[in-house]
C-alpha cells in the first residue's frame, strides 16, 4: 500500500473525559477535542446526549454504525447528574467502543456517575481537566493566561482591574479579554481597561472597600453612592468591605515572607498581598476589630434585618474609615 492511501491517524482517542466544574474551560475542551477530530474526519456527525433530557438506550441507538459509515462524536453532558438508565448505557458504550465512534463524557464532579469516571480511567481515556476558577488568584492568572493566549502584553494592572470589573463571572471575563484584544492595538494597560469597563469598575464594592480600607471617607462615600445609584445591591458591597478586612487581617499575621510566597499560602494573588501590606499601614489590631465588627452587624441590617440597607452600608464605610489612622 502506497503512503498516499494510508489511512490517516486518529489524534483524539476513542474515549475522552472532560472533568470538572468550569463551564468556559469545559465548553473550550470539548470544542477543542471536535476540532481536533475533523482534522482527521471533516465531516464529522456531532451528536450531543444530555442528562435531563435522556432517554433510555439513545446512546446505544447513536452509537450504532451507520449506513452510510463516517466518523462520530457523541458528546454526553452533565454526567454527574446522569440517572441509572445513562449510567448502565455509559458504561456498556465504556467497555465496548464502537469503531469511528469518539465518545466525550462531560462531568462536572462529585460522586454522582463516579463509576462512569472510573470506567473511562480504566479505558485510557483522554482525561481534560475543567478546574473551578474561584479566588482572586486564579482569576488573575486566567486573564493573563488569555492575554498571553492571543500573544498580547497586559500590564499587571489591567489585569486586576479587568478582575474587579467583570471577575465575578468566568464567561464574562473571557469575553472582556477577547473585547480588549479585538478591539485594542499595543499594550493593555490599566487605562484601557478603564476606558471599555471604566463604569463597571468605578460602581463595585471593591472600589468602594479600596478607599475604605486607606481611611479616605470623602472618596468611599462618593463610590458607595454612585453603586447604589447604578443599581448595584447593598449586599455583595458589604460582603466586599468584610472581604478586604479578613485579607488584611490574614496578611498581617502571615508575617513577612516574599508576596508570591504569602499568596501561595493564603490563596491570593501577589498583587492582592502587596495591596493588603500597603493599606496595613494605617491599621491597628484593634481598628481592624471593630471594623469587622460593623460589618457583621450591617451584613445583618443588609440582609433583613433592618429597614434601610443604604444607611446600614453607609455606616459601615463611615466606622471603617473612622478606625483609620491616617
Amino acid at each position: 500500500m502506497s503512503q498516499d492511501t494510508v489511512a490517516p491517524t486518529r489524534r483524539v482517542p476513542s474515549l475522552v473525559l472532560v472533568s470538572g466544574p468550569e463551564q468556559v474551560l469545559a465548553d473550550r475542551a470539548v470544542a477543542a477535542t471536535l476540532d481536533d477530530l475533523r482534522v482527521t474526519a471533516p465531516d464529522l456527525e456531532t451528536i450531543r446526549l444530555y442528562a435531563a433530557t435522556y432517554e433510555p438506550g439513545a446512546l446505544g441507538v447513536q452509537a450504532a454504525p451507520s449506513l452510510f459509515g463516517g466518523d462520530k462524536a457523541i458528546v454526553v453532558h452533565d454526567a454527574d447528574e446522569a440517572a441509572e438508565d445513562l449510567q448502565q448505557d455509559l458504561l456498556r458504550a465504556v467497555a465496548a467502543p464502537e469503531p469511528g465512534i469518539t465518545l466525550i463524557v462531560r462531568h462536572k464532579g462529585g460522586n454522582r456517575g463516579k463509576k462512569v469516571v472510573d470506567a473511562l480511567k480504566a479505558g485510557k481515556a483522554r482525561v481534560l481537566e475543567a478546574p473551578a476558577i474561584k479566588s482572586d488568584r486564579d482569576k488573575s492568572d486566567f486573564a493573563a493566561h488569555e492575554f498571553v493566549a492571543a500573544r498580547r502584553k497586559a500590564t499587571g494592572g489591567a489585569v486586576r482591574a479587568l478582575v474587579e470589573a467583570v471577575g465575578k463571572d468566568i464567561g464574562e471575563l473571557a469575553a472582556a479579554c477577547q473585547q480588549l484584544v479585538a478591539d485594542t492595538t499595543g499594550v493593555i494597560d490599566e487605562r484601557t481597561v478603564l476606558l471599555y469597563h471604566g463604569g463597571k469598575v468605578e460602581a463595585t464594592g471593591f472600589k468602594v472597600a479600596d478607599a475604605a480600607v486607606t481611611g479616605d471617607t470623602g472618596e468611599a462615600l462618593r463610590l458607595l453612592r454612585h453603586a447604589i445609584a447604578v443599581g448595584v445591591d447593598p449586599v455583595p458591597i458589604v460582603a466586599v468591605l468584610a472581604q478586604q478586612l479578613r485579607q488584611l487581617v490574614r496578611v498581617g499575621a502571615a508575617g513577612r515572607g516574599r508576596s508570591v510566597d504569602v499568596a501561595r499560602d493564603l490563596g491570593l494573588a501577589p498583587w492582592q498581598v502587596d495591596k493588603a501590606r500597603r493599606s496595613l499601614s494605617g491599621w491597628s489590631p484593634e481598628g481592624l476589630a471593630r471594623s469587622i465588627q460593623a460589618v457583621a452587624a450591617a451584613d445583618f441590617e443588609v440582609k433583613g434585618g433592618g429597614r434601610d440597607p443604604v444607611y446600614a452600608v453607609e455606616q459601615a464605610v463611615l466606622a471603617i474609615t473612622a478606625n483609620h489612622t491616617r
